[in-house]
């Protein structure tokens, strides 16, 4: 899809830069600088993120229902939930947690956000780090606790953000408690899927950096890639293949995702 084309949908949606940047995740001075033509070659991750918005917007259907006398109404794929009596940026977990179990969310600042069913290459590898990361864990016997989703992780103190990082670590005693996590972890891995690609890269890595996680790890199972943050340092993301040994900074140099190993629990679905 060419630049032009995207401006024409997004004419025809009758959405602002400002909206567009909302839904996609990517910063409003970025769209600026893209459709006015003072970014001539945009990272490739900048135009999918705009793409699956625009898609989205123009192809998702709302499903409506009720809870306790109020109807939210839900925005399929990986879109919003809406309250009647309550606009968005205001739902609190009290909201949070009375939705229906089965309704796998995210609030952040106060939006609910949609989450897709994993694929099976998305579980697998998960399942591939998670192994090699409670070895480490483990081995090690500090003061490090090794979490998959779903897993609620409760973020600021304004009771308008709850996450499920598919993985984290936090390496506080005083967090370890029988409930949802409060607090922010201190390494952090989301998977992408079709439908996270633009929260994650973008909307989920700012937040993450606001709250004060060390350590962000993306793993792009498309592009077969390993992208690290380190959240508190003023350094620049490092790219890695799934060919490679990632280094867990967070630890210091004693652990490592050996991605050859996660890459061979799931090379058959890359073969099909």
């Amino acid at each position: 899809m060419t630049i032009e084309e995207m401006k024409n949908i997004k004419r025809e949606l009758g959405l602002t830069n400002q909206m567009l940047s909302d839904l996609s995740g990517v910063p409003l001075g970025t769209i600026q600088k893209i459709f006015g033509g003072a970014t001539k070659a945009p990272r490739k991750e900048t135009i999918d993120a705009i793409v699956l918005a625009l898609s989205e917007k123009a192809h998702g259907r709302s499903v409506k229902y009720e809870i306790s006398g109020k109807d939210y109404y839900v925005r399929e794929r990986a879109f919003d939930y809406y309250l009647d009596d309550v606009e968005q940026g205001e739902y609190t977990l009290d909201d949070y947690y009375a939705l229906p179990d089965e309704k796998r969310v995210e609030l952040i600042d106060g939006v609910f956000y949609d989450m897709a069913s994993p694929s099976k290459i998305h579980q697998g590898i998960l399942l591939g780090i998670s192994v090699q990361l409670d070895e480490c864990v483990e081995k090690h016997k500090g003061h490090c606790y090794l979490y998959l989703a779903p897993s609620d992780v409760e973020l600021g103190e304004d009771r308008k953000t709850v996450v499920q990082p598919d993985i984290y670590i936090h390496c506080d005693p005083e967090k370890e408690v029988d409930r949802p996590h409060h607090g922010s972890p201190d390494f952090i891995v989301e998977i992408l899927s079709p439908s996270s690609r633009s929260h994650d890269l973008w909307r989920k890595q700012e937040l993450y950096r606001r709250h004060g996680v060390r350590e962000y790890w993306i793993v792009d199972p498309k592009n077969k890639s390993v992208v690290v943050y380190h959240l508190t340092e003023p350094e620049l993301p490092r790219t890695y293949t799934f060919e490679d040994e990632v280094p867990v900074g967070i630890s210091e140099g004693e652990c490592t995702v050996d991605f050859k190993k996660v890459y061979a629990r799931v090379r058959h679905f890359y073969d099909e």
